[in-house]
């Protein structure tokens, strides 16, 4: 148990002395731009779904 204590003591001292951090105004930035392509990519894939959904529902109607 000492060892885990240890570890994150010394995880939390290489995250505060060793890692360089992207500054507050660029992180928000980049969050947003993230969230956009996100939503973007999510209605892109629903819209490709959408299609190949009713061309599967068409197809099978045809045949039947």
């Amino acid at each position: 148990m000492a060892g885990l204590i240890t570890y994150v003591k010394e995880s939390f001292g290489e995250l505060k002395n060793n890692v360089s951090w992207t500054p507050w105004p660029e992180a928000q930035k980049l969050t947003v731009i993230v969230a956009v392509f996100s939503i973007i990519f999510s209605l892109a894939i629903w819209g490709v779904d959408t299609v190949f959904s009713r061309a599967v529902k068409a197809y099978f109607e045809m045949i039947h």
